[in-house]
């Protein structure tokens, strides 16, 4: 496996631990966030920190995070862009669609913010 899966009481991080997300590792990534889903997981935080590389299977499972999360009424945080994944994400205009937060303590803040609305 080459991401680890954090478990917290609202919500749930998912680290990628290798330094690319692609075409070899994109379908499990999607397999355990679509797992989630079933398991009603309504919060995802997706850590992309190590990842100093995404191609286009990498951007079809965080987008497999976001609809998720969308569906059960939740929310899908985007954390850690290397250069040149924050790069991709913008040429691609998923900056527009994302939450994306520096890292994984900004974004649990966001969520405990967004719990108190």
């Amino acid at each position: 496996m080459e991401f680890e899966v954090i478990k917290k009481e609202d919500h749930v991080i998912v680290r990628v631990l290798s330094k690319k997300l692609d075409t070899n590792n994109a379908p499990e990534l999607k397999s355990e966030l679509v797992v989630l889903g079933n398991d009603s997981v309504k919060n995802i935080i997706l850590d992309v920190s190590n990842c100093s590389y995404i191609d286009s299977s990498g951007l079809s499972a965080i987008l497999v995070a976001n609809r998720l999360c969308e569906d059960a009424i939740g929310t899908f945080i985007l954390c850690g862009l290397q250069p040149d994944v924050e790069h991709l994400i913008r040429i691609s205009m998923l900056h527009t669609v994302l939450l994306i937060t520096k890292d994984v303590n900004e974004a649990e803040g966001l969520l405990v913010e967004k719990s108190k609305l």
